[in-house]
C-alpha cells in the first residue's frame, strides 16, 4: 500500500514540474528561480526521477551554469530528511570522480503542503555515459576498449572511496547539516518576478539555504579567481580548510579523499551504479559519479523476514533494474548486504559500455515478456557475437557478474584487474 502511495505521489509531483517545464517552454518570459538573493534562469531540463527533475540553470549575475536538482518532498519532515541525507552523502566523500555539491537550500513549496529541497551541482557539458551510449547506438560508433578501461577504473576509483571510508575522529554533524551557520532563504518565485509584500519576515521553520557564507546578504554562491586557474567557489574553499585543520593533505589525487579521517573502515554502497549516473568532465576522460540518494552504509545483516523485505523494496524504489545486483531482488535472512553490490553494477555498467546495453536488457526480457528479475538473479547474459574485445576484458566483467556476492572481486582486486587489462591495451 504504502509503494502505491509512493508511486501516486511521484506521479502527481512529475505532472506538476512537467507542466512547469512545459510552460517554460512555450511562455514568452524566461522561467527563473530567486534563493537568498540571486536569481537564476532555468534553461531547459537536464533529467528526471521520482520526486526529482534537474534543471541547467544559469546564474544571471556571473552567468557560470549550474545543474540545479529540485526535490520536491510532499510527505513533509521525513521527504526533507531523505533530501538531506542525499546532502550529506555529498559531503562525506571527497574525491576527484565524485561530484561536489556547491550549495543548497530547502524553501516551502508554494504548491503544496511539502518543501522543496535545491541542490546546486557543477554542470558538465558533456552529459553522462548513458548519453554517449545512446549517441553511440544511433551513430554506429563504440567506445575503444582503452577508453572504456580509463572511463571504467576512474569510476572505480570514486567506489572505493566509498567502500574505504573511514570516518573522522571528530563528531560527525547531523544528516544534511551545513558546514555552519545557515541562511535563511528568501520565499522564492519561478516566473522572474519577487511577490510584493511577501518575504520580508519569514518563519523560521519555513526553510533554510545552506550556503557556504554565513552572512545573509551575500548571494548564494561566491566566486573568487585563483591566479590564472578556473573560478571556485566557497564551499571548495571551506573543504580545503576542513581538511587543513584536521591535519589532511587537500584532495589534489586520485587517493584524495579529503573528508576521510583515520578510524575504523565504515563501508558505503552507493546501491544506484549505472551509466546515467556517471557523467564525463568537460575534458573528456575524467568520470564523476554522481546521485547519492540511494547511498546507505553498506554492511546489512538481514535477521527477520521483516528486515529483509524492508530492504527489497528500498532497493526496488532506489536501485534500477538492469544494473541491480541478484541479491537485492530477494533478500534473504541470516544474510548480510554488502558493499558487493556495487561490483555488480560496475560489471552491468561496463559491459553496457561495450555492447551499448546492460546484460540482462534483451530481446527476451525487454521485448517477448521475460523477467528481468529472473535472468538476473540466475546470472543469465551473454556477451553479443562481433565484438573483438580482448579475453582480459571479458574475464574482468565476468567476475564482477557472480550472482554469489562472495565470490566477486572487492573493489581494490577490481581495480588490479582493470589496470592489468589496460597495461595490455598499452603494450
Amino acid at each position: 500500500m504504502s509503494s502505491l502511495l509512493w508511486s501516486l505521489q511521484s506521479l502527481q509531483e512529475k505532472a506538476k514540474d512537467a507542466i512547469y517545464a512545459l510552460s517554460s517552454c512555450i511562455c514568452r518570459e524566461q522561467a527563473s528561480l530567486k534563493i537568498n538573493g540571486r536569481t537564476f534562469k532555468l534553461l531547459k531540463v537536464l533529467g528526471e526521477g521520482g520526486f526529482s527533475f534537474v534543471y541547467l540553470a544559469q546564474d544571471e549575475t556571473s552567468g557560470r551554469m549550474f545543474a540545479l536538482k529540485k526535490i520536491r518532498c510532499p510527505t513533509g519532515a521525513e521527504g526533507v530528511r531523505e533530501a538531506m541525507r542525499e546532502i550529506e552523502a555529498y559531503r562525506r566523500f571527497r574525491h576527484p570522480n565524485i561530484i561536489r555539491i556547491l550549495d543548497s537550500a530547502v524553501v516551502q513549496d508554494r504548491d503544496g503542503d511539502g518543501q522543496i529541497v535545491y541542490l546546486f551541482l557543477p554542470y558538465y557539458k558533456r552529459g553522462n555515459l548513458q548519453d554517449q551510449i545512446n549517441s553511440n547506438t544511433i551513430n554506429g560508433t563504440r567506445f575503444s576498449e582503452l577508453e572504456m578501461c580509463k572511463l571504467f577504473r576512474g569510476t572505480c576509483l570514486a567506489v572505493r572511496a566509498m567502500h574505504d571510508y573511514r570516518p573522522t575522529k571528530e563528531t560527525a554533524p547531523p544528516a544534511g547539516a551545513p558546514p555552519g551557520p545557515s541562511t535563511q532563504v528568501i520565499p522564492h518565485s519561478e516566473n522572474g518576478h519577487d511577490r510584493e509584500g511577501e518575504g520580508e519576515e519569514q518563519d523560521e521553520n519555513e526553510g533554510q539555504g545552506f550556503s557556504y557564507d554565513t552572512r545573509d546578504s551575500v548571494p548564494l554562491m561566491i566566486q573568487r579567481t585563483v591566479e590564472d586557474q578556473d573560478v571556485v567557489f566557497d564551499g571548495d574553499q571551506e573543504l580545503q580548510n576542513e581538511a587543513e585543520a584536521n591535519g589532511r593533505p587537500a584532495e589534489n589525487g586520485e587517493n584524495g579523499d579529503a573528508a576521510e579521517g583515520q578510524g575504523t573502515i565504515v563501508p558505503y554502497a552507493h546501491r544506484d551504479i549505472k551509466p546515467g549516473n556517471i557523467m564525463v568532465a568537460d575534458d573528456g576522460t575524467t568520470p564523476i559519479l554522481m546521485d547519492f540518494g540511494s547511498t546507505i552504509r553498506a554492511r546489512i545483516p538481514i535477521k527477520t523476514r521483516q528486515q529483509a523485505l524492508v530492504q527489497q523494496d528500498l532497493a526496488a524504489e532506489q536501485s534500477t533494474m538492469p544494473y541491480r545486483a541478484p541479491e537485492l531482488f530477494d533478500v534473504k535472512t541470516n544474510h548480510t548486504l554488502t558493499e558487493s553490490v556495487d561490483v555488480w553494477s560496475l560489471g552491468c555498467t561496463l559491459f553496457a559500455l561495450a555492447y551499448n546495453h546492460s546484460p540482462f536488457e534483451t530481446n527476451a526480457t525487454t521485448e517477448q515478456g521475460g523477467s528481468m528479475a529472473m535472468a538476473v538473479m540466475g546470472g543469465v547474459y551473454k556477451h553479443p557475437p562481433g565484438y573483438q574485445y580482448s579475453q582480459g576484458f571479458r574475464n574482468l566483467i565476468d567476475a564482477m557478474l557472480k550472482v554469489n556476492p562472495e565470490e566477486r572481486p572487492d573493489i581494490h582486486q577490481v581495480i588490479e584487474m582493470t589496470d592489468k587489462v589496460i597495461a595490455s591495451l598499452s603494450a
